[in-house]
């Protein structure tokens, strides 16, 4: 696998081909009005990447129900007071040549109590103070995933992406441990997984026939069983419903967590299941043109960009040069500026230790 494969096009199942193998990873950035809609300085991040020359943008995690927004700033996909942006966003991206998603998500336990009051979760959790939802708001939730999905299909977008990844409220299903409920959405794996593949077929039956459809795992942390999001991978890749799936490993190179699993690299448990016509794509310290590259040579399909993204709107176009790397960190505030991010996201990037040059004041004459 050259280098130049990261510049051929992607064709999948449904929806349009990438022009290359670079994806925008999602990326909390703080930027929307507090009710979820979209502002200037977040289309503006969003829409620069597309003109920088990635393959697929993908927006945020962009919340399904209000009381599942995970952090201030969050976009929403929870009303239609959402679409006028979010139509404005798509349109935009598609006019760059890039394939236009969003990241449908519920932070469940995860969400702030001072933004969203009574936190809701897979079950009781005392740490957070997050109730368990009833069998009915479970229903409900899923109902609202897949109404989600269909306002971004309303609001011209080719495709959404659900997170299932990173401790969220799909995650807190998946887990053995978070899960402790008695219904039919809690027990066994096949019990645990019912929501997420509820989700997934809701949404197919629900949208167009091309409407692009993603997951994102993550299959270790947050109390997961890396046997068990592999079985959960297997059956995504086989069942027809999805067209890519996003594995979030925090490094595509590492290995596991989990003792009995080490020797091989943790991307190889993925990119060794059959997967049939869906597309398998790798995040996780992807920084430079050549360890995208290796991405691909060790199996994966395309990979999601996220640090590299955020410090060269234009990242696909300068990794022609198979040379190039980023910037050296910390970067500057002007760098960053100049790169899009407004200075509510720069303030956020300020929890990546080392990511931002440290603001100096002028000494008081």
């Amino acid at each position: 696998m050259t280098h130049q494969a990261l510049f051929t096009p992607l064709s999948f199942l449904r929806g349009p081909a990438m022009k290359n193998r670079f994806m925008l990873a999602p990326l909390t950035n703080m930027q929307s009005h507090a009710d979820g809609r979209m502002s200037e300085a977040e289309f503006h991040w969003l829409t620069l990447r597309a003109t920088g020359g990635f393959g697929h943008v993908m927006t945020c995690a962009a919340h399904v129900q209000a009381v599942g927004k995970g952090f201030e700033g969050q976009m929403g996909v929870f009303s239609d007071d959402h679409l006028e942006g979010l139509t404005r966003l798509a349109a935009k991206i598609r006019s760059e040549g890039a394939v236009s998603s969003m990241q449908l998500h519920h932070a469940g336990n995860r969400s702030p109590a001072e933004l969203v009051g009574q936190p809701v979760g897979a079950s009781d959790d005392e740490a957070s103070g997050a109730r368990a939802l009833t069998t009915g708001e479970v229903e409900a939730l899923r109902d609202d995933f897949i109404a989600a999905a269909v306002r971004a299909e309303k609001a011209g977008f080719e495709g959404v992406e659900i997170h299932g990844a990173h401790g969220y409220i799909v995650a807190q299903f998946l887990s053995p441990t978070v899960n402790r409920r008695t219904d039919r959405y809690g027990g066994g794996l096949e019990n645990r997984s019912r929501l997420l593949f509820e989700i997934l077929k809701g949404i197919r039956e629900a949208t167009c026939p091309q409407f692009q459809l993603g997951l994102r795992l993550s299959p270790e942390r947050y109390d997961l069983l890396l046997a068990e999001m592999k079985d959960v991978a297997a059956e995504v890749l086989r069942n027809g419903d999805l067209d890519y799936l996003d594995m979030s490993l925090w490094d595509f190179a590492k290995q596991p967590l989990e003792e009995e699993f080490k020797g091989p690299s943790l991307m190889s448990y993925f990119t060794q299941l059959p997967r049939g016509e869906v597309r398998l794509g790798v995040a996780g310290k992807i920084t430079t043109p050549a360890k995208a590259a290796q991405a691909l040579e060790a199996g994966a399909d395309f990979v999601l960009i996220g640090r590299a993204a955020i410090l060269h709107h234009d990242f696909p176009i300068r990794a022609r040069d198979p040379a190039f790397q980023p910037i050296a960190l910390p970067a500057s505030h002007a760098h960053l500026r100049q790169e899009g991010l407004s200075d509510v996201f720069i303030t956020y990037m300020n929890n990546w230790p080392g990511f931002v040059e440290p603001q100096t004041t002028s000494p008081v004459s």
